[in-house]
């Protein structure tokens, strides 16, 4: 009996050790498998795979809910990982999270590493942008009612093309198409850079106080929503309460969520299941976005 609970134990301990392994190399793959999973597809399709430009990484995927019905608005998600990785396959559970709630998800990629220095990231953010207006209505959504959302990185890119108005001009983008923005864990203050993403990303090409999105808060900015986590040590709260201030100073429309017992991923995480239903993340975004962008109710149940 002791050698077999020995095994079973040896067992349990090497599928631990695996999927940490499988974490630290690529989190967000190993979440959206999970999230697969423990929830299935819940209806939604990825019905188009696209691109804005020569590189590989300058990609979209676009997901429709299993009704997807006609003019729904169009979220688009930017992943994070520090400018230096990430790819929108592996956030697939980004879009069962939340185009059940009523919207076209679009995932967008980004140029990375010394490809994807400032203001690459930016220039990049605005074309994905302007190639998602000119596609979604193909799948039912709106070009004219868009919500930005993203993760760290991704959360930075997505505030700061909007609050900066160059970009989205540059790329032919009217700023009335943009409806809000929902930021998690995102970097919004954090000049002078001082960790080796930030470095390699802004300081390498000379970007100073230009580059924060907390020096670009104005009245007329999107309605936004800044989720983050209490226990971020990588992007600190500290960022999306500069903003927010900026922002309230400013008398833009401007809402936080902080949660005490969250990390910089935490509120990533909670958009996959199991967690999505143990936390208010993704009904809190979902919410958001229906709001500024008019949606009173769902379009479908959820599904089991």
């Amino acid at each position: 009996m002791l050698p077999v609970f020995g095994m079973y134990i040896a067992l349990l301990v090497l599928v631990a050790a695996t999927l940490w392994v499988a974490i630290l190399v690529n989190g967000p793959a190993v979440l959206d498998a999970i999230d697969r999973l423990a929830s299935g597809d819940r209806g939604v399709r990825l019905v188009a795979h696209a691109s804005y430009g020569e590189q590989p990484a300058q990609k979209l995927r676009y997901y429709v809910p299993a009704a997807p019905g006609h003019d729904l608005p169009a979220l688009i998600f930017f992943h994070g990982g520090g400018w230096q990785s990430g790819d929108p396959d592996d956030y697939g559970f980004v879009a069962r999270a939340l185009a059940p709630e009523g919207f076209v998800v679009v995932l967008a990629g980004y140029r990375l590493g010394q490809e994807g220095r400032y203001p690459a990231m930016l220039q990049d953010a605005a074309r994905a942008i302007a190639q998602a207006r000119a596609d979604v209505r193909k799948f039912g959504g709106d070009p004219d009612r868009i919500v930005l959302s993203g993760h760290s990185a991704g959360a930075y890119n997505a505030v700061q093309v909007v609050l900066e108005q160059r970009w989205l001009a540059e790329a032919g983008v009217p700023q009335s198409a943009i409806k809000g923005v929902a930021g998690l864990s995102g970097p919004y203050d954090f000049h002078p850079f001082t960790n080796d993403s930030a470095k390699l990303t802004f300081e390498t090409v000379g970007a100073g106080p230009e580059s924060q999105p907390v020096n670009h808060a104005r009245g007329d900015a999107p309605a936004m929503l800044l989720v983050h986590g209490e226990e971020d040590t990588l992007v600190k709260p500290r960022n999306t309460r500069a903003l927010a201030a900026a922002l309230g100073t400013k008398t833009a429309q401007v809402e936080t969520a902080f949660y005490p017992a969250m990390d910089h991923n935490a509120p990533l995480i909670s958009l996959a299941a199991p967690w999505r239903h143990r936390r208010d993340v993704a009904a809190r975004i979902a919410t958001f976005a229906r709001r500024v962008t008019d949606v009173s109710v769902p379009v479908q149940a959820e599904r089991p």
